[in-house]
């Protein structure tokens, strides 16, 4: 069988990306550790190694010696490492209600940004359309080419099926159904472009940068506009057999509250969202609170707005206590719009599990505010693409 030119040059990316997520996930690296890593011939290494320097993707550096001299006595290994200022990542976050757009070097360091208020779920094409312009507006702004653009990672607030990657993700979103998200912003960008769930890659980013560093089982709850979760077990981002794992705001809690847009009663998102915190308020402090000015009255002391703010905290506790139980995660992660709210919110939750608990788990799990506030699923986006994670990758251009 011949093998097609379009395919040599496909697996030719699909290996320099290889190369390039080998020398993100160790630092400094040699040649021999990276053919180690990637499974790939020498030949191939020295090849991709030798187009990346040149890119400037790439750097090389002399490894220092240690005190009893290197190893053999001979000359110490040249290693490679990322150069930070050789190339950028574009990372968007496509949330109900605005847009956010980053460009980042190699090292996930943000470079320039941008948000915009936008109805997504309503006009998602028009979102798509402001968040592609955008993306290469920053990329020009920074005076990066668009060629040195390793790619563009995307979080949506929709659950994306790992196992059917090219088709649109399931959604109870009207209208996101029938798009494939993928594939229009890289019609838009040219780019090779990665797809994620927002609370997944919440947790990719605190695991990756933030509050979960060192922590290989944790959970991630995000309280934004919805409610979703994710699950980092044993070191690996966990997304379950269809890829809906973590869809914590749909664990009912309530069983005769109020009926979830997904079709069930009583689920955690009509109790913990932003729309029944905003109600919750809204009768004593106007018609025009938002979110932001809930989460700022509690900051501020309003026992109101406390007392929301910890019941909410409590509903996330009884839908979190049966997932700690089974799952015995070491700490807990809270972010998204409602966790600068701070202690309140903390607190109720943790009163949950103390009560709900057995002693032994409870002891063991720790539950902390997100290091990273309302980056942290844009930052998501951003480590899919440097990271490559394995199931994410729905279009390679």
């Amino acid at each position: 069988m011949v093998t097609a030119p379009g395919s040599l040059e496909a697996l030719r990316r699909h290996n320099r990306l290889r190369v390039l997520e080998a020398v993100q996930r160790r630092g400094a690296t040699s040649r021999v550790e990276i053919v180690r890593a990637t499974g790939l011939s020498r030949t191939t290494v020295s090849s991709l190694v030798s187009e990346l320097l040149a890119e400037q993707l790439l750097t090389e550096q002399v490894e220092r010696p240690t005190a009893s001299g290197s190893p053999g006595g001979g000359r110490p290994p040249t290693l490679v490492t990322l150069n930070p200022h050789g190339g950028g990542v574009v990372g968007v976050h496509l949330g109900h209600d605005s847009v956010r757009v980053v460009v980042t070097d190699l090292a996930c360091a943000v470079l320039a940004e941008a948000q915009h208020a936008w109805d997504v779920d309503a006009h998602l094409s028009d979102a798509l359309d402001y968040a592609a312009r955008t993306a290469l507006d920053l990329v020009a702004q920074v005076g990066l080419g668009i060629d040195r653009v390793l790619g563009a990672g995307v979080a949506v607030s929709t659950p994306v099926r790992v196992c059917a990657p090219a088709s649109a993700p399931r959604s109870v979103l009207t209208g996101w159904d029938d798009v494939n998200i993928a594939e229009e912003l890289h019609a838009r960008l040219g780019l090779p472009v990665h797809l994620g769930n927002d609370a997944n890659l919440g947790a990719m980013a605190e695991w990756t940068f933030g509050a979960g560093r060192q922590v290989d089982d944790f959970i991630y709850v995000m309280l934004s506009d919805g409610v979703g979760a994710g699950l980092v077990l044993g070191g690996h981002l966990y997304e379950g057999a269809a890829g809906m794992a973590g869809e914590l705001g749909h664990v009912v809690v309530t069983p005769d509250g109020f009926v979830c847009r997904c079709g069930n009663r009583g689920c955690l998102e009509t109790v913990a969202g932003a729309g029944p915190l905003v109600a919750a308020m809204s009768h004593s402090r106007g018609a025009d609170l938002t979110l932001d000015d809930v989460v700022a009255l509690c900051r501020d002391g309003d026992p109101g707005a406390r007392r929301v703010v910890e019941d909410a905290g409590r509903a996330v506790g009884r839908a979190l206590a049966g997932v700690c139980t089974v799952l015995d995660p070491r700490l807990v992660v809270v972010g998204g719009k409602t966790a600068p709210a701070g202690e309140p919110l903390l607190a109720g939750i943790r009163a949950v599990l103390a009560r709900r608990l057995s002693p032994s788990i409870n002891q063991a799990v720790r539950v902390v505010s997100g290091e990273l506030g309302s980056r942290a699923e844009v930052l998501g986006a951003v480590a899919l693409v440097t990271r490559s994670t394995p199931g994410h990758v729905l279009l390679h251009g």
